[in-house]
Formats: structure tokens, sequence, C-alpha cells
């Protein structure tokens, strides 16, 4: 278990569900890591979870002026970066009907606006070759109501992995996208449903799924390892959708 090993690598939104595990995982491969998040304390929690050795930056992924302090603290830190995933976000759904400009707003800052502009600050750090892994979504392919936003915004993030791709290949740096499907994480609890409506929402997800169930956050941490590794070099632009079938079956 050594696919990353010496890779210094960031994970934003690395304190819970997904990017937990994969900060775990990449940890397990042998690279050093640093995390982000917006909460002091649930990075510390984070931090001793996976051990001392880790850099935890407190940072608002949709704030853009703070996405050159990440930078400089990975730089500061590690001197280099080998790869970067991008997977802090929010998922605010909400009928038409009930969306406002603050709300369009915030979530676009921080589902594809600082993500922009955090992988503008990183790329002078980005080695050659190296590994950008951003964060889609299977709803970027289906018109699932309520999630207006979210699912442009994911859009956004897989045509971003097309265009980076496009003018970094040449710097060795390419960029993937990696979409979910629906995933056990605490994201979920987020959503603001009392325990009834949850479980009915849960209940009608796994309905469209063929598989039947749930992902879980482990097994999306296990495919960020193989996009941010060197088994998928000749892997640009693409988009990986861990979906159960939710998108094509």
């Amino acid at each position: 278990m050594s696919r990353l090993k010496g890779k210094a690598t960031l994970i934003t939104g690395g304190t819970s569900g997904i990017g937990l595990a994969t900060a775990r995982r990449f940890i397990e491969e042998g690279a050093r890591v640093a995390i982000t998040g917006t909460s002091a304390a649930r990075l510390e929690e984070a931090r001793a979870t996976l051990g001392g050795d880790v850099l935890a930056i407190t940072a608002d992924a949709g704030d853009v002026a703070a996405q050159d302090g990440i930078a400089q603290q990975i730089g500061a830190t590690f001197g280099k970066l080998d790869a970067v995933f991008l997977n802090a976000g929010i998922a605010d759904l909400r009928p038409l009907a009930d969306w406002t400009d603050a709300a369009f707003d915030r979530s676009i800052d921080v589902d594809l606006k600082g993500p922009y502009f955090l992988v503008k600050a990183l790329v002078p750090l980005l080695s050659n070759s190296s590994s950008i892994v951003l964060s889609g979504s299977v709803n970027a392919h289906m018109g699932m109501a309520a999630t207006h936003v979210y699912s442009l915004a994911k859009a956004g993030m897989i045509s971003l992995a097309r265009t980076l791709s496009g003018e970094l290949i040449g710097r060795g740096i390419r960029a993937n996208v990696i979409s979910p499907g629906p995933i056990d994480t605490p994201l979920n609890d987020k959503l603001g449903l009392d325990p009834e409506a949850s479980r009915a929402r849960a209940k009608a997800v796994v309905g469209l799924v063929p598989a039947g169930r749930f992902g879980t956050a482990e097994e999306i941490a296990n495919a960020v390892v193989f996009l941010a590794s060197d088994e998928c070099r000749f892997m640009v632009g693409s988009e990986m959708l861990i979906d159960g079938g939710m998108s094509i079956v």
C-alpha cells in the first residue's frame, strides 16, 4: 500500500465523510496530507483521528480571498503538491420558487467558484507530474427536482476537468472528476429534514439506484486514490461515475 508514497497531497473538506475517508486512504498509501475545513474544532478532531503529521488548515471553500492563503500554507509546509482533491461542497436543495440571490451565490461560491480559484492558486506548487481530482455528482446527469444550483455547479466542475486538462497537461498536470451517486455521509444530515422525512427520502433515493443501496465514503476514497496515483497517468479530463448504476441503468 504505497501508491502515493512520498506525495504531498491536499484534500478540501477533509473533516468528515468522503474527505475524511480519502485522507485516511491517502495516509495508508504513504502520502503527506493536508486537509481544510471551516471549523477549527472539527479540523482538530480530524487531525487527531488521522495522526499528528496531518496539516490542518482552517478555510472557507467559498471565500475566494482565502484560497491564496491555503496555497501559501501548503507551500511553506510541503514546498510542492502532487495531488489535490477538491472535495469541499454543500448541497442546498430547494424548489425553484425558494431560491434567493444570496443562496444561489453561496452555493456557486462553495461548489464551483472557490475551487476554481484554489486551483489557480495551487498551480505554481503542482509537480510535473501531478493530479487534480474534482468533485462532480451524478446530479449533473439527471433532472432531479430541487437540485438546480447544485447540479449546475457540479456540471461546471465536470467541464472544468476538461478545460484544465487542455491548458495544464503540458505542465504534466492532469485533471479528472469523480462523480458520486448517493453516498452515506454526514452531508445527508444537513438537509434539514425531520427523521421521518429523512427516512422517506432515503427510501426514495435507494429506489433509483439499481445497486439497491447508498454507496460508502470508502468506495469513493478508493477511486480518488487511483485518480491521484501514477496508475492513471493516461486518464486526462475524464469523469468517473460511481453511482450504483443510477445514471445509466
